[in-house]
């Protein structure tokens, strides 16, 4: 490499010129003229602007907060409903949930899986609507929807929770969407989606994406964001233990939406009904039936006009009121204690028992009404 040269030597002339630009004065330091010191320095009282009140219209001032406030209770004024008013009494008649799917999809096997989860019971022949205990004032009624149009009107009429359920190896069918449509125009109550024959797909790859499909499909015709639940195989003849477990946490938490044509439409769901016709009389003659059921919405009198569905409009000769065939565990309680105390075993100068709430559901509180099953000491005629 080429060394470097060496600079010049300094002569006379370059000195002399060096001292005389030392003896001039140095540049002085500018102020800042903008900048957040700068408006520090030109204010008094320190305060500071810190955005562009061009920029940012709604950074600060009275207009602004006034805007602000404005918006909100607009946003509040759009969430306001006329009040509705839930004629039920204090202890609800029991939730609806209606079962539905085609034919082969597994709603027997739900429903036996539900009793065996609620009650601890086995159910094997189902027959009609099954009253269940699942809380300490919750009971629900569950409803197996047949497949011809007519049931499928009646159900959509009272239906608090409907399960539809959707055969993964299949795919969606007709019924389903027509139930879908059928409850758009009666209220839509509360839906959620449940996913059978899940055993069938070994890939786990397949499997995530044929339930991505569904969901979404489900969506597209509900609404999104629907709860669709799953079930990946059976277990001793029924869905397995923990599936079925969220499901009915699911169903225990819901409650049922106050539409007005309900609460203004008192409404029965008959569970059993009894024949009180002469029977000298012929098939053709006029019957008399009693229809026991719970009785929801408003209030039903006698001599009041009522429709029996799929028959025609009737007027009700006579009301009774009769004990509850499945009460809530506090009335079951209420009962036990008031037995014991006519019994004697309650002492007379005891000290009053504080009433603890109910954490868990004895097996005394676990009942089922199933009059058209055999369950229990009751079992369905053929």
């Amino acid at each position: 490499l080429p060394r470097r040269s060496r600079p010049p030597p300094r002569d006379a002339g370059t000195l002399a010129a060096m001292d005389a630009g030392a003896e001039k004065a140095k540049k002085s330091h500018k102020k800042r003229a903008s900048g957040v010191k700068a408006k520090k320095k030109r204010d008094k009282d320190g305060t500071v602007e810190r955005h562009n009140p061009k920029a940012h219209t709604f950074s600060g001032g009275a207009k602004s907060v006034q805007r602000k406030v404005m918006h909100s209770l607009e946003r509040a004024a759009k969430k306001e409903r006329a009040p509705r008013v839930d004629k039920n009494p204090e202890v609800p008649p029991p939730f609806v949930v209606v079962v539905q799917g085609p034919p082969g999809v597994g709603k027997s096997t739900l429903i036996q899986s539900l009793v065996k989860h609620y009650a601890r019971q086995r159910l094997i022949k189902i027959g009609g609507p099954v009253t269940l205990v699942t809380g300490r004032q919750r009971r629900i009624t569950i409803v197996e929807c047949p497949q011809d149009m007519a049931s499928m009107l009646d159900l959509a009429k009272v239906a608090d929770l409907v399960v539809f359920m959707i055969d993964a190896s299949f795919g969606f069918e007709l019924e389903t969407f027509e139930f879908i449509n059928i409850l758009q125009v009666h209220g839509f109550p509360r839906i959620v989606g449940l996913l059978t024959h899940l055993d069938g797909y070994r890939d786990n790859k397949q499997l995530r994406r044929v339930k991505k499909m569904m969901k979404h499909r489900f969506w597209s015709e509900c609404f999104d964001g629907a709860k669709m639940f799953y079930m990946s195989g059976l277990q001793y003849g029924r869905y397995h233990r923990l599936e079925v477990a969220t499901l009915a946490r699911f169903i225990t938490v819901q409650r049922g939406q106050i539409l007005s044509w309900r609460q203004n439409h008192p409404y029965v769901l008959g569970l059993r009904w009894e024949d009180h016709t002469d029977p000298t009389l012929p098939p053709s003659a006029p019957r008399r039936l009693d229809v026991y059921g719970y009785v929801y919405g408003g209030r039903l009198r006698e001599g009041m006009q009522a429709h029996l569905a799929g028959i025609g409009d009737f007027f009700i000769a006579a009301m009774k009121r009769l004990p509850d065939p499945c009460p809530p565990p506090e009335e079951v309680e209420s009962a036990r204690n008031k037995a014991k105390q006519e019994a004697g075993q309650t002492a007379v100068g005891a000290k009053a028992k504080v009433k603890n709430a109910l954490r868990t559901l004895a097996e005394r509180h676990r009942i089922v009404y199933a009059p058209g099953s055999d369950v229990g000491s009751i079992t369905g005629v053929e």
